[in-house]
């Protein structure tokens, strides 16, 4: 998983975090693999932010899936590219699970993700389908 664009060295960690679990999540799922299976085959341990989220995405897989296959305006989640797939499960589980993390940044950071790493129009679709999402389970 290559970036298409050059990325700061002076990014955000929790950007960092994010990106570190998308890789991880993006490895479980072409190797049809829990999080949990991919984080415990690792040689060094995940910062905590970053296991937080591929365990919770993990944990919380069918409900976030549920979610959005609901907001995807007919796209069968297992045809979705699949990194645009495990960015939405990632926003997703952090708008259910970070109340602490603003719904703005949740979805920022999903499409600059989404932009950054996978199809031109990527980070349009991601941006829509997490909009729907957040309307139905965050009030901020």
């Amino acid at each position: 998983m290559a970036s298409r664009r050059s990325r700061s060295s002076h990014v955000d960690p929790r950007s960092q975090s994010r990106e570190r679990a998308l890789t991880l999540l993006y490895e479980a799922d072409t190797k049809n693999l829990d999080g949990h299976a991919v984080l415990a085959g690792l040689v060094d341990d995940p910062d905590h932010v970053t296991a937080l989220i591929v365990r919770g995405v993990s944990d919380m897989a069918v409900d976030i899936d549920q979610l959005i296959i609901k907001h995807a305006d007919g796209w069968a989640i297992e045809r979705m590219p699949c990194l645009d797939r495990n960015i939405l499960r990632m926003a997703t589980f952090e708008l259910l699970k970070r109340s602490d993390i603003p719904k703005a940044v949740i979805m920022d950071e999903a499409v600059e993700l989404a932009k950054t790493f996978s199809t031109d129009d990527s980070g349009r679709y991601v941006n829509g389908v997490l909009s729907a999402i957040a309307q139905e389970v965050r009030a901020n």
